[in-house]
């Protein structure tokens, strides 16, 4: 760990997520496929290092928990890291595995290959280990973000699960379904760790696929309810084209999706994410949280990076506005 064990933040953190990173490969020619592709950008990657590089973009205290490899690419994540403002102490080497590398193919409005290097059979970020956590900044954030990639192998998912233990029911602990098959032997194995963290989360997002393989149903309020029923005070279900549906002790609400030209659609859940992190600590009311994440999503999908093309809350409210002014 980039730092002792057991110390904690001088003043607690806002958010803090733990699990993928790597370095982004996009391409700069759109719609061919990579073996036509001519040159690439290069750019800090991994859904919850990105939700991260997010919240701080919303003027959010924000710390990544995970691991690189020893090498020029590793370095390069601290130093982007430092450059969005995202603390990097709990970022570390592991000996003998690459930092990974994901490149993708490029073609809007909704088809986006990606292909992942550097993470068989195993990734330095799923090397996180229960004894090198620091359980007091995690305990004391408040928000922890987790992803379900983290709980797909040892030893990263004995220290998700402690992690989660370590938050009880302290603050906001929001759980990122984020299933990615190849991760999975099945949907099965991955419904069966899903249920080991729901009941530490207060927060579920996801797809409507992700949704059906955490909990067993498609339907996305059927699904809201099922997550609900596991412990969880607000499910949040996005359905691309029909918008999200945002479930709480107080009802649901729908809110629709927001018109954009799409470049690259890989960065807006995590865009999503960051900006829910920042509604929710903002105290704001589903609705508008969910309004909010929806704008800070298509705003990244509507450019071609991920990390680097996360908007700030006057650039969010910027769009919410155009909306308004178009509605």
């Amino acid at each position: 760990m980039n730092g002792s064990p057991g110390r904690s933040p001088e003043a607690p953190f806002e958010v803090v997520t733990m699990g993928r990173v790597g370095v982004d490969v996009y391409p700069e020619q759109v719609g061919v496929g990579l073996d036509a592709v001519r040159s690439f950008g290069k750019f800090l990657g991994g859904s919850p290092t990105n939700v991260a590089v997010a919240a701080a973009r919303h003027g959010r205290r924000s710390a990544v928990v995970t691991r690189t490899g020893d090498d020029p690419f590793g370095t390069f994540v601290h130093r982007a890291l430092r450059g969005f403002g995202v603390d990097d102490r709990y970022v570390a080497p592991v000996a003998g595995l690459p930092t990974p590398v994901t490149f993708c193919e490029i073609h809007p409005p909704d088809d986006f290959p990606l292909y992942f290097y550097g993470r068989d059979p195993s990734a330095p970020d799923l090397q996180v280990r229960a004894d090198e956590l620091d359980l007091d900044a995690i305990a004391a954030a408040d928000v922890f973000w987790v992803t379900v990639t983290g709980l797909c192998q040892e030893p990263s998912r004995t220290a998700t699960l402690e992690a989660l233990r370590a938050r009880g029911r302290n603050g906001i602990t929001i759980i990122d379904l984020d299933y990615r098959p190849m991760f999975w032997s099945s949907r099965e194995e991955a419904r069966r760790w899903v249920a080991e963290a729901l009941p530490y989360a207060t927060v579920a997002a996801g797809n409507l696929d992700e949704w059906e393989t955490a909990v067993g149903v498609r339907d996305p309020r059927a699904a809201a309810e099922a997550g609900r029923r596991a412990g969880i005070d607000l499910a949040v279900v996005k359905q691309g084209p029909e918008g999200v549906l945002a479930v709480d002790g107080t009802g649901e609400v729908r809110v629709p999706p927001v018109p954009v030209e799409v470049v690259n659609g890989l960065g807006a859940g995590d865009a999503f994410g960051g900006a829910l992190c920042h509604g929710l600590l903002s105290g704001w009311g589903a609705e508008r949280v969910m309004r909010f994440a929806n704008a800070a999503g298509a705003i990244v999908a509507s450019r071609l990076s991920c990390s680097d093309a996360m908007p700030t809350s006057a650039e969010v409210e910027a769009k919410l506005g155009e909306t308004a002014h178009v509605g």
